[in-house]
């Protein structure tokens, strides 16, 4: 009997050399019939296509081709059972105001997106379901068996987010939430627990580009629109920034007003700051909803984008580049940043390794700074 080597590719049209050991005639194939042409073992062959990462892509790519020559299909009901697994990730967002009645923010649109393909192509169905400080999400998923790990989206503050996160990692919950990498890694060390994984920007980096061209257009007074505290780690990462890249140029720290990511915050901010009497000639909004409703404002005291007031955002959601002038705004990759979420839990359900990753920003430059 002839086989093809193990790891070496295997086309749609290639045929399968060898026999399975006993007439498929008269039964269905099974994964042991793939192992024995394949020249793996069994349980190579069902790590191989429930998609797990312990096998070699090559290998994997044998496998799967063999399986569709011989029609296989995977009984995922029975499989799971066996496993003790759903084979489904919960996907939890944090509700957050919107001017619709979706709840979700419009960064994470995006997102959900690259998570839901980077989910099928692992084989795991996605439970899409929404997340509030009030409920008990903490305890109720994994418990219940709806899901083998969680991926969360969105928090609010911190502060009182992070003890729900603590009792998440605390049971054994398997799990990756998007945020700030920072302050994940203050709990991992004041925690005698696994923390999950948590994937992020480099906000802080994010800032500081973002007021480096506006330094570079010759603004001189910088206003930064967002809350700056630790219970918004990432807002207050992104001021940090837009500090640093002021130090450096010896210019005044950055003038400040809260806002949490609505447009209705922004413009609030805006109009603070200019009622207080504060002179300044830019704004970095600590997201694209903040820059527009700022913008908003500035037109309502009809003061002129970027003529009298330079703006830039953060995220790049689908408005920015729709609002009038369109925003300068900094990049988030949230396309990686699904795929990664995605990986992580992957990887935590197999037992291997599942390090946080800091994910580098770009600023895409509109005309709301008076260039691009």
């Amino acid at each position: 009997m002839k086989t093809q080597p193990v790891g070496s590719g295997l086309g749609r049209g290639d045929r399968i050399e060898g026999e399975v050991p006993q007439s498929r005639a008269d039964r269905a194939p099974t994964s042991f019939d793939i192992a024995h042409l394949a020249g793996v073992s069994q349980p190579t062959v069902s790590r191989a296509l429930s998609g797990s990462p312990m096998v070699s892509e090559a290998t994997r790519l044998r496998i799967e081709a063999i399986a569709r020559q011989l029609n296989y299909k995977v009984d995922k009901a029975a499989s799971s059972l066996r496993k003790r697994r759903s084979d489904t990730i919960a996907l939890l967002f944090f509700e957050d105001p919107t001017a619709d009645e979706s709840l979700i923010n419009p960064f994470f649109v995006a997102m959900l997106g690259s998570i839901t393909r980077a989910a099928k192509r692992a084989g795991y169905d996605l439970l899409v379901s929404f997340q509030q400080l009030s409920d008990d999400w903490h305890k109720d998923y994994e418990d219940s068996h709806k899901a083998d790990g969680i991926i969360l989206l969105g928090y609010g503050d911190w502060e009182l987010y992070r003890e729900k996160v603590v009792q998440l990692a605390a049971q054994g919950t398997r799990f990756a939430r998007w945020g700030s990498v920072e302050a994940a890694a203050g709990l991992v060390s004041a925690r005698p627990v696994d923390f999950g994984t948590t994937i992020g920007s480099d906000n802080r980096a994010g800032g500081r580009i973002a007021a480096e061209h506006l330094i570079g257009l010759g603004r001189r007074r910088i206003a930064f629109l967002g809350h700056a505290a630790s219970n918004y780690p990432e807002f207050e990462a992104r001021f940090h920034g837009v500090a640093d890249a002021l130090a450096a140029a010896g210019l005044p720290p950055p003038l400040q007003a809260d806002a949490i990511t609505t447009e209705e915050a922004g413009a609030n901010a805006t109009h603070a700051l200019i009622e207080g009497g504060a002179g300044f000639d830019a704004i970095v909004a600590a997201s694209d909803l903040i820059a527009i409703g700022a913008m908003r404002a500035l037109a309502d005291r009809d003061l002129k984008v970027p003529e009298d007031i330079a703006v830039t955002g953060f995220d790049d959601i689908p408005a920015a580049a729709s609002t009038r002038p369109p925003l300068t705004t900094v990049v988030q990759d949230t396309q990686l940043a699904g795929q990664m979420l995605v990986d992580s839990v992957r990887a935590q359900l197999e037992g291997l390794p599942a390090p946080g990753a800091m994910l580098p920003t770009r600023l895409v430059v509109r005309r709301s700074c008076g260039a691009g």
